[in-house]
């Protein structure tokens, strides 16, 4: 036989061969998947309560990509006809009480494959959701044997990716609230929706709402309790003469200010000495401006964020849980050591997880 002759018969029987081959009994995009979306919505760390969170966003993405879908009022979500992928998701919702917390969870590299049926859990964590967050307390002073610690200075970051505007916003220490009996610093006192203590309490200029003082995403802020520079008293200190804002407070008569850095202006007419911070222990909260009717409490629905330091774990932690659920741990004084955030605007509302001590504070940096 002709080799042409043979070619052409092998390539015959492989095609008739292939004919009798048995057709895939799987069809793509014939996967489905049973999700369920809970959330933690408690207080308190050593309570943690999931419950199903209904309506809740449900972004996948894989090679195909994105797709956008909605819990049920169960929590639950079936996808149906899903192709082979390796699938990533991330739920999201606002706390179904406290509009400042976001919850959300994510669940990634989950390979599906064509035919067959996935059930899977999202467990959703408290995370903020103002988009500034106060980034670093720097309160101990530096290293010195003079009891100077007039370089305080206490950092914003801008953690969102919108530009934010600072107009009308308040920056408050709340030490007060002392009582015998009562709560303490940070707590809503009354049980009436606000928070009490207010001891010092400057603004932004502006109304809450103007567009004046942008906050441009991913940047830092420092207000400086005083705007110069501090080497030139203590050589372990730091020059603070270029920061972003100054608190000024218009009612002394002794109180530095620096022309070239703006202002935040004492709302506190009986208070006349500069805005310093406990070295060790302290509460202190950003909020929007909106309640400025500081004598009876700061509505919690207008806090941005809050911290409560303290040098020791058995201390009381005051500060209302909605603000923050923990605390956070206070460097020596004089160490020159400050409080920061272990990621720049990291905020899941756990002080104590949130928070970390570094040994050299660093004013508009991470």
């Amino acid at each position: 036989m002709k080799p042409i002759v043979q070619l052409v018969i092998v390539s015959v029987c492989a095609v008739l061969l292939s004919c009798n081959e048995p057709q895939p009994v799987t069809t793509e995009g014939n996967a489905t998947m049973q999700l369920i979306v809970v959330g933690d919505t408690s207080l308190t760390n050593s309570n943690m309560s999931y419950v199903p969170l209904k309506n809740a966003k449900v972004i996948l993405s894989s090679e195909y990509g994105v797709m956008i879908k909605y819990t049920d009022s169960e929590g639950k979500l079936i996808l149906n006809n899903i192709a082979s992928s390796t699938y990533s998701f991330s739920a999201r919702l606002i706390h179904p009480t406290y509009p400042y917390i976001l919850l959300v969870g994510t669940l990634k590299g989950k390979e599906i494959i064509s035919g067959n049926v996935y059930t899977d859990t999202i467990k959703a964590v408290q995370v903020a959701n103002t988009g500034i967050a106060i980034n670093e307390i720097y309160s101990s002073g530096p290293v010195n044997n003079i009891f100077f610690f007039y370089d305080q200075f206490i950092e914003l970051y801008n953690y969102s990716d919108e530009v934010r505007y600072l107009d009308g916003m308040s920056v408050m220490r709340m030490s007060g609230n002392t009582e015998s009996g009562g709560k303490g610093p940070g707590a809503d006192e009354g049980n009436d929706g606000d928070i009490d203590g207010v001891t010092y309490i400057f603004k932004f200029p502006g109304i809450p709402g103007e567009k004046n003082f942008p906050f441009y995403p991913k940047t830092y802020k420092v207000l400086a309790s005083t705007a110069i520079n501090h080497k030139n008293v203590v050589s372990t200190s730091f020059d603070l003469s270029h920061a972003d804002w100054e608190f000024y407070n218009q009612f002394s008569i002794s109180d530095f200010n620096n022309p070239d850095v703006p202002n935040l202006i004492n709302l506190r007419s009986d208070k006349t000495s500069d805005f310093l911070i406990n070295l060790i222990s302290d509460v202190i909260v950003l909020a929007s401006g909106v309640d400025s009717v500081w004598a009876d409490g700061i509505d919690i629905s207008t806090v941005i964020d809050g911290v409560q330091y303290k040098s020791s774990t058995t201390s009381s932690k005051t500060l209302d849980l909605r603000v923050d659920k923990s605390f956070m741990l206070s460097p020596s004084r004089y160490s020159g050591e400050s409080m920061q955030r272990r990621e720049p605007g990291g905020d899941s509302n756990d002080g104590i997880s949130d928070w970390e001590i570094i040994h050299v504070a660093t004013p508009g940096s991470q």
